[in-house]
């Protein structure tokens, strides 16, 4: 009923050209990194000036995650998920959820301190830190193997599925 109101899919099972999901999300690793980096630098050297870069980067991924996870979502959903593959996007999925919850309630917490004392950090900060770095690097192997190994939204994928050989 609804199908003449649907963009045709292309050779990515995609209704645009490629998949957009990565290009956003590799803005979010990049400043989430980047605002660690700047933390720890910051501290260190107690250059305090670079506090405020990494806040400035953490409002940035926030906005930024919550985009990356709308076309993860879309892009998931035309995803041929073979039975191989779609634990591991499960997995991603979850987790992508789960990040954009836990960068935004940490970049609350950095408006809070920043608020408070713009030129201190709490160890317990970098904490966090730590562990949303090791998580990033974590949902980066997730999302690299769901291209580079189950190879979604490859042409090769999306011609075998369309022959039914998947």
């Amino acid at each position: 009923m609804f199908d003449n109101l649907l963009p045709p899919l292309n050779e990515h099972n995609l209704p645009y050209p490629d998949t957009i999901h990565p290009i956003v999300v590799h803005f979010v690793i990049a400043m989430v990194l980047f605002a660690f980096f700047c933390d720890v630098t910051g501290y260190v050297t107690r250059n305090y000036k670079l506090y405020e870069v990494s806040w400035w980067n953490m409002f940035v991924a926030t906005i930024a995650i919550f985009i990356a996870v709308v076309f993860g979502q879309i892009e998931a959903g035309l995803a041929v998920a073979y039975d191989a593959a779609e634990p591991v996007l499960n997995l991603h999925t979850i987790i992508g959820w789960s990040m954009s919850g836990i960068i935004a309630a940490i970049t609350g917490w950095r408006y809070v301190l920043r608020a408070d004392n713009p030129q201190k950090l709490p160890v317990a900060y970098l904490g966090i830190g730590v562990f949303l770095t090791c998580l990033v690097f974590f949902q980066v192997y997730l999302g690299d193997e769901l291209v580079w190994v189950y190879g979604l939204h490859t042409t090769e994928i999306v011609s075998a599925a369309r022959e039914g050989l998947l």
